[in-house]
């Protein structure tokens, strides 16, 4: 899931701009909105614009009360959210309470969305014919409660899904996959995952832990770990990390980074592509800027 990660600080701060700007009338509330152009729009280390660049287009409004409300849209790759309009929404809402500079914290709810974007997949195997059966259609759409929790420029997240699904991670979706994957070759593990019965995602765990070093008044060194725990499919899940640098320029965010993933099963993460499988879990350095309204 690709939730931003506005710090708690720079939340402050913006209440902070937004106060003094308005001395006799002071405000309430101040909003960041923002343009963001990628190399790769990826979410957790994996490719969503299969390996293409993508945009994102960001709101969030922040109430002196601690209160957040979110709305984020991102392009994503019609080939791999099969069937929709190649958008991801995410909207949330939550509130943060704490010291910015020392310990501080976050609840709220989350959901993301993608219009339209579904797919058919088998949900069961007749062993003795190899046939398969119950062909059931899942969507991608996620939800989650969240909880943040951070120590100055540290910060921790945690994801819970209680949607039915992960991105559609269901028997159908999972062991579906694989068995498209390796139908030809040996299917013999996902075989074992449809052996296991018919299960869905709901439960499954996201964490997060993000630190940022300023490294100059305009330089800031930002570095992230994270896993998933998918419950019922160990095969989707996996480790990420990234290394990148920001920097302001003629009032622009420039980002370099690199990502990399560790996966259980890169059989998850490749995805038809005319004649070909296209792996989106390779490592790879990205660049992003982003552009504050």
């Amino acid at each position: 899931m690709n939730l931003p990660r506005m710090s708690f600080c720079a939340a402050s701060l913006l209440l902070a701009s937004a106060t003094a700007a308005f001395a006799e009338d002071t405000a309430s509330y101040a909003v960041d909105a923002y343009a963001k152009v990628l190399s790769d729009q990826r979410t957790r280390g994996i490719s969503d614009s299969l390996n293409r660049p993508g945009i994102k287009l960001s709101v969030q409004a922040v109430h002196e009360s601690g209160l957040i409300g979110l709305l984020e849209v991102n392009t994503v790759s019609k080939k791999q959210f099969l069937g929709g309009d190649g958008l991801d929404v995410t909207v949330a809402s939550g509130y943060r309470f704490g010291d910015p500079e020392a310990w501080h914290y976050g609840l709220g709810l989350a959901a993301e969305l993608f219009p339209g974007a579904k797919f058919q997949a088998p949900h069961g195997i007749d062993l003795a014919t190899g046939t398969p059966t119950d062909v059931r259609t899942t969507n991608y759409n996620s939800g989650f409660a969240v909880v943040e929790i951070g120590y100055g420029d540290l910060e921790g997240r945690i994801l819970n899904v209680l949607s039915k699904t992960y991105r559609g991670a269901d028997t159908g979706g999972v062991c579906g996959q694989m068995l498209q994957v390796t139908l030809t070759t040996d299917p013999t593990r996902a075989l074992e995952c449809y052996a296991r019965g018919d299960h869905d995602s709901r439960g499954s765990w996201l964490f997060d832990l993000d630190y940022h070093y300023h490294l100059d008044p305009v330089t800031t060194l930002n570095l992230h770990a994270g896993y998933q725990q998918i419950a019922h499919f160990k095969e989707a899940n996996f480790t990420d990390w990234r290394v990148g640098l920001i920097r302001q320029q003629w009032g622009v965010e420039w980002e370099a980074a690199w990502v990399k993933t560790h996966v259980q099963d890169r059989d998850l993460y490749l995805v038809q592509d005319g004649d070909h499988w296209r792996a989106t879990d390779q490592g790879k350095v990205l660049a992003s800027a982003t552009y504050r309204f």
